[in-house]
């Protein structure tokens, strides 16, 4: 992947995040990753919708909704999630 790809998770930071659908899912509060590897594994929504809140997501020790990063299909300047994936 060409340097100009590369994306940093701060960039992601306060981005909303939606379905491919268009329904909003809220905004990246902070990302979880491995350490050795710099694999995403998750996202941590905050400000979390009334439909997010109700689609029984996992969640933090704190309460937080987490969104496996796995369903993440697109970034710009939304990130894109394919529902399907999570629910």
């Amino acid at each position: 992947m060409p340097d100009d790809d590369k994306r940093y998770s701060k960039q992601l930071l306060g981005k909303t995040v939606v379905s491919k659908t268009g329904k909003r899912f809220g905004e990246v509060a902070d990302i979880v990753f491995e350490a050795k590897t710099g694999e995403l594994i998750q996202i941590i929504l905050k400000n979390p919708t009334s439909y997010t809140r109700e689609l029984e997501l996992e969640s933090s020790k704190a309460g937080e909704l987490l969104i496996p990063f796995s369903a993440v299909i697109a970034l710009g300047d939304f990130v894109v999630l394919a529902e399907e994936d999570i629910i």
